[in-house]
């Protein structure tokens, strides 16, 4: 009975590829748009990630999220140092300023400062020179993609590709030179600003003047110390906010779900997806099984029962749902590739693979169902109606 509910089911070519067409569109609407918002909200704590010898992160109790940047006193460095539990301590300036180009034209960055002594903190991988060149008069280190996009200079041949900016070339930033000393990769960020990395003193140097300047301090535990305890510890005798690595990006996602459109907008999308592959297979799924119900009778007359029956139409879901899911993800994961190196945030955790799977088996249960209810109705005697 299985190859007679398959046979029947790629006899009718039209309509077997207009659904499983309809479930692979579904499929791929559903997983591109939840690749692209989880890659998005990857990239809001990407600075973070980048950041990953921290333990704890310290910084005022009413920021929101990791680029929310409410400025601290320096002292605040020296009280978390003299929290017991606390291996080491440093400074952290993260701030958005306007750097001038040599062709003058200016260009918003985001300003990384490092602690001058241990450069905690530095870029996570370098194409180019060394973090420990940060330590030469004015050296800056920018990333790949600014570096090779908004930071890059034009060509002297008019018409011409633009040049990427490389060691030895300078910035202004606010009225302060700057000399690239490396080239460096990191993940990408949310705001799409090139990141240039420096010393903690000489970026606050770089910033407007300020009594407060200090964005962070990274902590370190000591070996053994429970790294929650210690974060409340630090936030009892301190009075700031202390967050672990995971709860920092916890706090930044939190924020963007609730305070931006981002999820309604991803949402809409994927609920579209839902409906419209809903749509098409349960129609044509129907429509096909109405097609086919003088072959059911038929079935029903030579004695099969509604279980056997039922056991066909499920596998007919069962098959067109697999293949659509199949082609659906494939595309998906190839358009993935492709926009790889883009500005287009795309990440596929094999979480959305199962979401995917889940929803073209609701779509393809809700299809088996509406040929179901019609199957089980039917008289054998259909079968003689001419």
């Amino acid at each position: 009975m299985r190859f007679v509910a398959i046979k029947m089911l790629v006899g009718d070519r039209a309509k077997y590829l207009g659904i499983v067409m309809g479930l692979a569109f579904a499929s791929f609407l559903i997983t591109e748009q939840l690749a692209i918002f989880t890659g998005l909200m990857t990239r809001t704590f990407g600075f973070i990630t980048d950041t990953a010898i921290a333990d704890i992160w310290v910084m005022d109790p009413k920021v929101q999220f990791v680029d929310d940047i409410k400025p601290m006193q320096d002292m605040q460095l020296y009280r978390t140092r003299g929290v017991d539990g606390v291996e080491w301590a440093v400074p952290l300036y993260k701030g958005l300023l306007k750097a001038k180009l040599e062709n003058g034209n200016y260009q918003t960055v985001i300003v990384i400062g490092l602690d001058d002594a241990t450069l905690i903190g530095s870029p996570p991988v370098m194409l180019k020179g060394q973090a420990a060149d940060l330590r030469r008069s004015e050296a800056v280190i920018v990333d790949t993609v600014g570096a090779a996009g908004k930071l890059s200079k034009p060509s002297p041949v008019p018409g011409q590709k633009r040049i990427p900016l490389a060691i030895g070339d300078t910035l202004e930033i606010n009225d302060n030179r700057a000399s690239v000393a490396g080239i460096c990769k990191v993940s990408r960020t949310f705001q799409s600003q090139p990141v240039i990395y420096t010393t903690y003193s000489r970026a606050t140097t770089f910033a407007p003047k300020e009594r407060k300047l200090l964005s962070f301090v990274l902590v370190k535990a000591k070996p053994g110390e429970d790294v929650k305890a210690l974060a409340s510890r630090i936030k009892a005798v301190t009075g700031l906010a202390a967050y672990t690595r995971d709860e920092f990006k916890e706090l930044t996602i939190r924020y963007y779900m609730k305070y931006t459109g981002i999820p309604i907008n991803f949402g809409m999308a994927v609920l579209l997806g839902f409906i419209v592959g809903t749509a098409i297979a349960g129609q044509t799924f129907y429509s096909f099984t109405l097609e086919n119900l003088r072959h059911f009778g038929t079935l029903k007359a030579m004695g099969t029962t509604n279980k056997t029956l039922l056991g066909m139409i499920v596998l007919q879901a069962l098959m067109v749902g697999s293949i659509g899911y199949g082609i659906g993800v494939g595309a998906a994961t190839a358009f993935g590739k492709l926009v790889k190196d883009t500005e287009l945030a795309f990440r596929l955790p094999w979480q959305l693979l199962v979401i995917t799977a889940v929803a073209i088996s609701l779509i393809c249960v809700f299809a088996a169902l509406l040929s179901i209810r019609k199957v089980m109705k039917l008289e054998p005697a259909i079968v003689f109606k001419t």
